[in-house]
């Protein structure tokens, strides 16, 4: 060894088990081992840095030694005789609702092995020593010995790609007691033995009974005998006839109402005669069935415009995002999010600012710098590059937001994990945590004040006449869709006929005969303004109970909108389904009619309610606990069941769907009757002072803790989604800067035109992929995941989520 290391060693440190190694992606941006510059790892605090970011770091720490990684692609393999390279096997029908796992959807990428160069690099010289090399001091052999072996930070945190809902052994398969005189089940021929049905059947493994399991989401399926038979018995698990093969079947718990295993399968089916090991698959699994439910909504083709020749694009605001497992959906939000200048300007434009301003060691977990790296990973155009990986040269290398997703789920029951999810539900948590952090800094420049506007609720007394005015902060506009507004009414009836005796005689429609109901948008905003009746409203004019119309506008006009189709609904089975429409969607549209406009001359308020008129209604208990039954949040189930006076499980479940994207919707319900008595609430002193520290005034973190029962994690969730609340606190009691750092509303014109929109492919929000299209440059393109091209036919009618720019 030329080089003495002697003067570097007290910047290196041996790894402990408790240390987090970040050696997958740079923490300023998104160059890996694979980048041409390869990524350095600080020996001292384990950070990694591209070629661009390692001397500044060095400049601003002092760290001077790092341990470079470099992957470099080998050759493709050739076949020896003919030299020509070897194809990768055909691809086969994916099985499993996953995506880039054993038997999920192919993502079109090939392996490709590389070979890892290794050494120490020394600043500020950049001198290198290559590894393998024995004369180095111990402290440094082990601290690369440590780096090596363990997996990195970034890499433990992210879940593993969703395979639907991971099946648990039953915990009635051991102990399950059968039948003393079984009947001997044929290999085939089966039936239903109430029906006669010969499909979607199922053997009860307590006595043997063979049933029909219930309709699937379509309609098709069995006429539910099998859980008749279960409601009526209590014997608990069934196998689907037609899935045993020798390596097991569907097995289904009616007593835990879920798929499950069952490590005694083979001894239960030999009970009837049954031998797993001979028998043959002539059924779909569940799995098998819920990919075709999928597929068969025909959404897939035309919302990726696939079997087109589309022209790739790359450059700077053309790059794409690696799919991490199930992240499409966060891939879309992000696209269009970096499409809107005001977030380009915040963190793209400041990043230099941003990284300064930055301890590095904070930087993997502090949101303007992940912000500022995900903007200069799309709109840099660094990663645009054609990828090692991709069979057609399609894709790009583009950016793997690991670092990002980690950050923005943590603590997130729900984003946290592999599954897919909901892509309103994750813009509108983004959107939360930018504001909580803007608030933080004291921000003048919060991206989000380009998204922010006021909805205004008017309630009229039937009786009375006289009015209430309200208004809450939204950031995305939620518009019904009424199958009744389709222009093409009969023409749908007319195919549900055909296709209905289709399914009945087994037979396929062709794509090209699918007719959807087509409904205008403009008609989803007229059902969005239509008065909505509520009955059993207190008249504090009369100061009895009466009934009110309640009527929805538009206080205040965002430069950019965003509206959610509201296709996502709960069917007369309580099955979630989603609504097989297509909007016929206007490029430009004048909300004009849609304005609210605020107290009239000729209206009355209605009078402030007394203390004593707040009676609040009990919450009828067995409501929730159909609705807790559903699946949805105890806090949310009693939500549901408040807000709709106990109208029944129909209104509460209609509640449910209206407000499953507030951000508040799984938080605690406060009742105005535990709040009214200001003398008897002491507030935490120290939740206080943590609240005030993160820039919110006293009276504010007082309001919050009361609210939240001295919770501090719950009332600073609060405080976000009670603006409107907090902005009545008496303005003299608060400080200018106070002031200032409430919500503002960029109110404007009623005139607006798309620019870009998110569509959802797949039966539910749950499963399927999400793709976006944007319009830059005086065209359309389309991203799917690192696919970027330009779009042939753009899908607008079939979106979910539509972003509209005020012209």
């Amino acid at each position: 060894m030329a080089v003495s290391l002697e003067n570097y060693l007290s910047h290196v440190r041996i790894p402990s088990p408790a240390d987090k190694v970040y050696k997958a992606e740079c923490c300023y941006s998104f160059d890996t081992p694979v980048s041409d510059g390869g990524l350095y790892v600080c020996m001292s605090s384990y950070l990694s840095f591209g070629r661009s970011y390692v001397e500044k770091y060095f400049q601003k720490t002092g760290h001077n030694i790092f341990l470079h990684l470099k992957k470099v692609a080998k050759p493709t393999k050739t076949d020896t005789e003919s030299g020509d390279e070897i194809e990768s096997p055909p691809k086969k029908k994916p099985i499993r609702l996953a995506i880039g796992v054993e038997g999920g959807f192919d993502l079109n990428v090939k392996q490709v092995d590389y070979e890892e160069i290794n050494s120490i690099v020394l600043l500020p010289d950049f001198t290198v020593i290559t590894l393998p090399d024995e004369t180095l001091p111990d402290k440094v052999q082990l601290c690369v010995a440590g780096i090596l072996s363990v997996e990195s930070a970034t890499l433990v945190n992210q879940i593993q790609s969703w395979d639907g809902e991971e099946r648990k052994v039953s915990a009635y398969a051991e102990s399950l007691v059968q039948c003393s005189d079984p009947k001997k089940i044929p290999p085939s021929g089966w039936k239903c033995d109430i029906c006669g049905l010969t499909t979607n059947l199922w053997l009860n493994l307590t006595d043997g009974s063979i049933l029909c399991g219930r309709k699937y989401f379509d309609g098709s399926g069995g006429n539910g005998h099998a859980l008749e038979y279960y409601e009526k018995t209590k014997f608990p698990l069934c196998v689907k006839l037609g899935t045993i093969t020798s390596e097991g079947a569907d097995v289904y718990s009616y007593a835990e109402d879920d798929m499950v295993i069952d490590p005694f399968l083979s001894k239960h089916l030999e009970h009837f005669g049954i031998n797993i090991t001979s028998m043959q698959k002539t059924e779909k699994t569940m799995a098998e069935l819920e990919i075709d439910a999928n597929m068969k909504l025909h959404e897939w083709d035309v919302i990726q415009e696939s079997g087109r020749q589309l022209q790739p694009l790359s450059g700077p605001g053309y790059t794409g995002i690696k799919n991490l497992g199930n992240s499409c959906y966060l891939n879309s939000v992000m696209q269009v999010m970096f499409s809107i200048p005001d977030y380009q300007t915040r963190y793209y434009d400041r990043i230099n600012d941003v990284f300064n301003s930055i301890d590095p060691r904070n930087i993997p977990t502090n949101l303007e710098a992940q912000m500022a790296k995900f903007g200069h990973g799309l709109l840099s155009g660094n990663y645009s590059i054609s990828s090692d990986t991709d069979i057609n040269d399609e894709q790009q290398q583009g950016i793997a937001p690991i670092f990002f997703k980690n950050l923005i789920g943590a603590g997130h029951s729900e984003f946290s994990t592999g599954k897919q999810q909901d892509a309103a539900e994750y813009l509108l948590h983004l959107i939360n945590c930018i504001d909580k952090d803007e608030h933080k800094l004291k921000s003048k420049r919060n991206p989000n004040d380009c998204l922010r506007f006021e909805i205004e609720e008017r309630i009229q007394c039937t009786k009375s006449g006289k009015v209430k005015y309200t208004s809450r902060t939204e950031y995305v506009l939620s518009l019904p869709i009424s199958l009744d507004d389709a222009v093409n009414k009969q023409e749908f009836l007319d195919y549900e006929h055909k296709r209905k005796q289709a399914e009945a005689q087994r037979e396929k429609i062709p794509t090209e005969a699918i007719v959807r109901p087509m409904v205008p948008l403009i008609s989803c905003f007229n059902a969005f303004a239509e008065p909505e009746l509520i009955s059993e409203f207190f008249s504090t004019a009369l100061g009895e109970k009466s009934s009110a119309t309640k009527t929805t506008r538009i206080k205040t006009f965002p430069d950019y909108l965003f509206i959610q189709m509201k296709k996502f609904t709960i069917g007369d089975d309580w099955v979630p389904k989603k609504l097989d429409v297509i909007i016929d969607v206007e490029d430009t549209v004048d909300l004009a009619k849609y304005r609210g406009t605020g107290l009239k001359a000729t209206e009355e308020l209605l009078p402030e309610a007394s203390n004593e008129e707040k009676e609040e209604p009990s919450i009828d208990v067995n409501i929730v606990k159909q609705l807790c039954d559903m699946g949805f949040a105890y806090e949310s189930c009693r939500k549901a069941v408040y807000f709709t006076n106990n109208g029944g499980i129909e209104a509460a479940m209609s509640w449910i769907m209206d407000h499953m994207n507030d951000s508040d919707f799984t938080a605690p319900l406060v009742l105005k009757s535990n709040t009214s008595n200001k003398s008897s609430f002491k507030p935490d002193e120290s939740g206080v002072a943590t609240i005030i520290s993160m820039g919110f005034t006293q009276e504010q973190a007082i309001k919050a803790l009361k609210a939240t029962d001295n919770s501090i994690e719950r009332a600073v969730d609060w405080i976000f989604s009670h603006v409107d609340e907090l902005d009545s606190i008496d303005v003299n009691e608060s400080s200018q800067e106070d002031t200032e750092s409430k919500p503002k509303f960029r109110d404007g014109g009623t005139r607006y035109q798309l620019i870009a929109f998110i569509s959802h492919m797949g039966s539910n929000t749950f499963c399927g992929h999400y793709v976006c299209h944007i319009f830059k440059d005086g065209r359309w393109v389309i991203f799917n995941d690192r696919k970027v091209a330009i779009s042939e036919e753009p899908p607008k009618g079939m979106a979910y989520l539509y972003l509209y720019k005020r012209l």
